[in-house]
């Protein structure tokens, strides 16, 4: 496939997705854009800049949400323009799908919303690329019903995120069968590294996590057999507006993802 200035199989090559939880600034987001453009030139690998521009499912109401639909739309586009990365962003409903498309390279659907059939066949119905969450809620196989929906309305590029499963309260567990699973649906599997350290509302007015695990899960999914690995990043992530406690630092990514190619060279 095609995307941005990358031409890459996405079943056979490998892929990162990264970037801010939520744009916080055209600055900031700009800034790590072009560091992440960077990473991507020196280790040749296709990167796709991920960061939302609302994020609609905070835990508390006088959480940060972001800049909206319409700035943000103007934000990722300057974005590209300025690092040359193919830009990514969610979505949350389906009257979104065609304003949104005009802009991003890649249609992120939320693991909370990928039952909804309304949002999956107007994101579809775009032809861009869609990367599927799956949901916490959900075992693998259970994608089957999600990639359908998808197809039937003619989507064809679909990725497929794992990012953890509901442990009992506040905490996530990963069960790394499903990236063979969900790769059985015919789909690259990306593995999220930091929403899998999360802890749901484990702060009570916010969401919990622990970065330290993030190497330790991104090295086993992609021994595993993962396609792609993702990522939300920041620069100060005890300053990030949201997700914080899950992020990893932007100068320790390069060099885990250094680690994450020799370890997927190794296990061929």
């Amino acid at each position: 496939m095609k995307l941005g200035r990358f031409e890459f199989d996405p079943m056979k090559d490998f892929f990162v997705l990264a970037g801010h939880c939520v744009l916080e600034s055209e600055e900031s987001a700009v800034a790590l854009a072009r560091k992440l453009s960077d990473f991507s030139d020196e280790l040749s690998v296709p990167l796709i800049f991920k960061a939302s521009f609302d994020k609609a499912n905070r835990s508390s109401i006088s959480s940060y949400r972001g800049p909206g639909m319409k700035k943000g739309l103007e934000i990722l586009a300057t974005i590209k323009s300025e690092s040359r990365l193919p830009v990514m962003a969610d979505i949350h409903e389906p009257s979104q799908a065609t304003a949104a498309a005009a802009v991003l390279d890649m249609i992120q659907i939320p693991a909370f919303l990928c039952r909804q059939t309304d949002l999956l066949t107007a994101a579809a119905s775009t032809r861009k690329p869609l990367n599927i969450k799956k949901g916490q809620f959900l075992a693998p196989w259970d994608m089957a019903n999600v990639v359908e929906k998808v197809r039937t309305v003619g989507g064809k590029e679909i990725f497929l995120t794992e990012r953890g499963s509901c442990f009992g309260y506040n905490t996530l567990v990963n069960d790394i069968r499903a990236i063979p699973y969900l790769q059985s649906l015919g789909c690259p599997v990306v593995f999220d590294a930091t929403h899998s350290v999360q802890m749901p509302g484990g702060l009570g007015h916010a969401t919990g996590g622990d970065a330290t695990m993030i190497p330790v899960l991104a090295r086993a999914a992609v021994a595993a057999g993962c396609n792609g690995v993702f990522f939300e990043t920041h620069e100060t992530p005890d300053e990030a507006l949201c997700d914080g406690p899950n992020m990893i630092q932007i100068n320790e990514l390069k060099k885990l993802l250094l680690q994450l190619i020799n370890i997927r060279r190794a296990s061929g």
